[in-house]
């Protein structure tokens, strides 16, 4: 059976869910996630990427930071890993940095050392392309995971595969 490595970037995954209504990520079965989207491969590693909060001691900074630490120990009780970049303030939004870059260099080490045979790239993301193509001169099949509502097409130009997920598909992903 070949391996395979399923990368999700998370603030890209949590919006595309949000538009389609579906925002509670802690009722998320990412165990079936991961067996619907490669169930045909060895899963040797699944990483989500995420901006990592900091409380500045603010009541919505606080609940911010108790959320995500929620998600994060989700995600290791359904056997994800979870990397972190940092968010940036920005006015009084915040900008996610470092994401794209900690994926991009996951799809080459998983490609350049031969960690995987596939590359399952959950993003819509085409800062990821480069990296991609990379992935596949050395041999690798790269699958990118969209959204059938929200789907990019450069994605699926320059990948080897793609699936596009239906709000049905996600919502029987969701623990009742």
């Amino acid at each position: 059976m070949k391996k395979a490595v399923i990368l999700i970037d998370g603030s890209n995954f949590y919006f595309k869910l949000k538009k389609l209504n579906l925002r509670n990520l802690l009722h998320f079965n990412f165990s079936e996630f991961r067996q619907l989207i490669s169930a045909k491969y060895k899963i040797v590693k699944t990483v989500y990427y995420i901006g990592a909060i900091k409380s500045d001691g603010s009541k919505k900074s606080q609940q911010m930071f108790s959320n995500q630490r929620k998600l994060l120990l989700s995600l290791k009780k359904h056997e994800l890993e979870y990397s972190l970049g940092y968010l940036l303030k920005s006015g009084k939004s915040f900008h996610e940095k470092g994401v794209d870059v900690k994926i991009a260099v996951d799809i080459l080490v998983a490609a350049y050392e031969n960690l995987a045979d596939h590359i399952v790239v959950v993003s819509s993301d085409t800062d990821l392309i480069p990296a991609i193509n990379k992935a596949r001169e050395k041999g690798k099949s790269v699958e990118y995971i969209g959204f059938a509502h929200q789907s990019s097409s450069a994605m699926i130009k320059n990948c080897s595969s793609y699936k596009l997920l239906t709000k049905r598909e996600l919502i029987t992903l969701l623990k009742k």
